[in-house]
């Protein structure tokens, strides 16, 4: 059996009930940080917390030589992940490989950062459409600078239906965790290049370290929310399409947004 296993926002603790003695009556646990981290604690405290050792997994582990999960042909081998374990794409093409090979799969849920900004923000998540990631810019072997615009379009198309954009951001092995402010950054000279004004006057909600005790949720025009220090990561943006009145109050009451969002309803 293989079972999936979503550990929630912040620390050991947001495991669920069902995930913890999941992993206590496991034979092996192991674990993928790169696609999430849980900044609130550390291996050892989840090995103590468990009473089993954790085995960390690289990105290649999972993506392309997945080769262990042949160990839950006959044995209890549970996968952990951050948030909800099948949010992912790469955690569903895993459970389709494990199935293919004629292994028995399970999930166990947890705490997803997608309903995570909902209760913090007060946006309806319905309202919400295709969400993107924002990756960091490269530079090429002729020194040119290669930025994705496929974010700023996803933002744009869902707007224009008048839904709000979840905007993930960018981890990378070298370059770190991407920021609020380096995300929006991209976007205005996304911006700037098409010879747009469509980011500036737009309402943008950063949201740091969700599921902890202190985390950091702010509103406000882009042109505004671009210089405010949001703290230690995981950071996210969430940029709205136009608000409903109870929206533009709870960003107001919630998020600490100006008053002129309630003009805007």
């Amino acid at each position: 059996m293989l079972t999936f296993i979503g550990l929630g926002l912040y620390d050991e603790y947001d495991i669920s009930v069902k995930g913890l003695e999941t992993i206590k009556n496991a034979d092996k646990v192991y674990l993928e940080f790169y696609t999430s981290h849980l900044f609130g604690t550390t291996i050892e405290n989840m090995e103590k917390l468990y009473g089993k050792k954790v085995h960390i997994l690289k990105r290649e582990d999972v993506e392309q030589y997945p080769d262990w999960i042949d160990e839950a042909l006959d044995k209890d081998i549970v996968f952990l992940t951050g948030g909800d374990t099948m949010v992912a794409t790469t955690h569903v093409d895993l459970r389709i490989r494990a199935i293919d090979k004629g292994i028995k799969t399970s999930v166990v849920h947890g705490a997803s950062i997608a309903s995570a900004v909902c209760g913090l923000s007060g946006l309806q998540n319905y309202r919400f459409g295709k969400s993107t990631t924002i990756p960091f810019s490269y530079t090429t072997s002729r020194g040119k600078k290669i930025i994705s615009e496929a974010p700023y379009d996803t933002i744009k198309s869902n707007f224009e239906q008048g839904l709000h954009t979840l905007v993930y951001l960018d981890i990378d092995m070298e370059k770190g965790y991407m920021t609020i402010n380096k995300g929006l950054e991209i976007l205005q000279e996304i911006d700037k290049n098409r010879g747009n004004n469509f980011i500036e006057d737009k309402v943008s909600i950063g949201i740091a370290r969700a599921g902890s005790d202190n985390p950091s949720i702010k509103a406000d025009y882009i042109r505004s929310l671009i210089g405010f220090d949001f703290g230690e990561p995981l950071h996210i943006i969430v940029i709205p399409g136009p608000l409903h009145f109870i929206e533009a109050e709870a960003l107001v009451k919630l998020a600490d947004g100006p008053e002129q969002i309630l003009e805007q309803t």
